[in-house]
């Protein structure tokens, strides 16, 4: 069995501007961002991590290595490891943009998207859904072989966790909005040997 805790980067400008999607543009967090990645160091307190992992987003790595202290030796935390399967989903022609304003130049992508997100591609020429969710899913198959009887902690973004987390929990990939993850919340869930998901703890 393999424990992970999963979190959600700290705030970046695009979560405090209205949410404008924020896939692949690499941006830092807010001053905001890096209190909530510290809050997290303290719920984090006296958990043993065997590994980190992160998205390669400065957004996400910042968060994991504010959150176990990286590196510091005194503290016996661990180096963070990026990894591109975690990073964001690629939004296509929404990426910068909130959701009223693409919707409102072009509401047939989001129609599609909503309709059917495993197919279709977000914003036209980004990722399916499908594509997301199999790409996270050899991710943690293989944390799963690496990491047997352990505990990780993975920091990656608010899309691609929630499309992972539907996937596993056995829903249509259409409800994954009914998935709330907040900006460096932990997440706690286990997979068992033969791959089984239980989610232990949302936003805790």
């Amino acid at each position: 069995m393999l424990s992970v805790y999963l979190l959600r980067h700290g705030e970046t400008a695009y979560n405090a501007d209205g949410n404008r999607y924020c896939g692949h543009t690499d941006i830092d967090l807010t001053e905001k961002g890096l209190r909530q990645a510290q809050s997290v160091r303290a719920r984090l307190n006296g958990i043993h991590l065997d590994a980190v992992y992160s998205s390669p987003l400065i957004r996400a790595r910042r968060t994991a290595e504010v959150a176990t202290g990286s590196g510091n030796v005194a503290t016996g935390s661990v180096n963070v490891q990026t990894d591109s399967r975690l990073i964001e989903v690629d939004f296509g022609s929404w990426e910068k943009k909130t959701r009223e304003e693409f919707v409102a130049e072009d509401p047939r992508s989001w129609e599609a998207w909503s309709r059917d997100p495993e197919h279709q591609r977000a914003g036209n020429t980004g990722e399916t859904g499908g594509e997301v969710v199999r790409r996270l899913d050899a991710f943690f198959d293989e944390m799963l072989d690496r990491h047997a009887g352990q505990t990780i902690l993975v920091t990656g973004h608010n899309g691609t966790n929630r499309l992972y987390m539907a996937y596993k929990l056995g829903m249509p990939l259409q409800y994954y909005r009914r998935l709330f993850q907040e900006n460096s919340a932990i997440t706690l869930f286990e997979l068992a040997d033969d791959g089984a998901f239980t989610l232990r703890k949302l936003n805790a």
